[in-house]
């Protein structure tokens, strides 16, 4: 092999790995870390599902007989200071009843359940609603799930204390490397939440029983990368 083909052999390959190394320098030049910010907040508002099932012995009875019993529960709680927007039907069912008894089937009557998905803004008022529409005839009661109504800026709280998080951490980090931190390289958010507050399902009774929305976690995890610097 000649001196000339050695050199362009030699260059070739100094070439291949300085380019392999790059991408290992500029790594090293990184610190990247995860912050994580909490807000606690007490929820605002409170979702019902709440209803009638109504029994006859055809399906014209059983449906005028709810449909009695459904518009006296939605009169009281429309007078409970309900808006008509925060009221809406979500599920409506006819189903026939039978009996089966020594292998023959007979047709018993028919069930028809009527339910409403009411949201109620002020969660101090929800006792009230409750007794007033089980007073009024409601006899299912399907969940109660408490929200935050204004998430998004609480969130952005949470947000704002996630970056700061990651900052500090990162300055550990940096300050035990013998560096200094420089410019922001990537924030990537991880996760934003804010689950709803669901209870489990009950049925109504005589009275509503009492109710304790807590407190619900905000929470925001970031992954930010800085520059490190001599």
């Amino acid at each position: 092999m000649t001196m000339q083909k050695m050199r362009i052999l030699f260059s070739a390959f100094m070439i291949a790995a300085a380019a392999y190394a790059l991408p290992a320098q500029a790594a090293e030049k990184l610190v990247t870390v995860t912050g994580q910010g909490t807000m606690s907040v007490a929820p605002d508002t409170a979702m019902i599902r709440i209803g009638v099932t109504s029994q006859g012995k055809t399906a014209k009875d059983a449906s005028d007989s709810n449909a009695k019993q459904m518009t006296a529960v939605m009169t009281a709680i429309k007078n409970s200071g309900i808006a008509e927007r925060d009221i809406r039907t979500s599920r409506l069912s006819l189903q026939p009843q039978y009996e089966n008894k020594s292998g023959t089937t007979r047709l018993l009557g028919f069930r028809v359940t009527n339910q409403l998905t009411v949201t109620i803004r002020n969660i101090a008022t929800l006792p009230a609603i409750l007794d007033r529409a089980i007073a009024a005839g409601a006899n299912e009661m399907s969940g109660i799930e408490f929200v935050v109504s204004e998430q998004s800026k609480l969130l952005d709280q949470a947000r704002d204390a996630a970056i700061a998080d990651a900052h500090r951490k990162a300055t550990l980090y940096a300050k035990a490397a013998g560096a200094k931190l420089g410019r922001v390289v990537a924030i990537i958010e991880q996760g934003a939440s804010a689950p709803p507050r669901p209870l489990a399902a009950m049925r109504a009774g005589a009275a509503a029983v009492p109710v304790a929305p807590g407190e619900q976690q905000l929470r925001a995890t970031v992954s930010v990368s800085y520059e490190l610097v001599p």
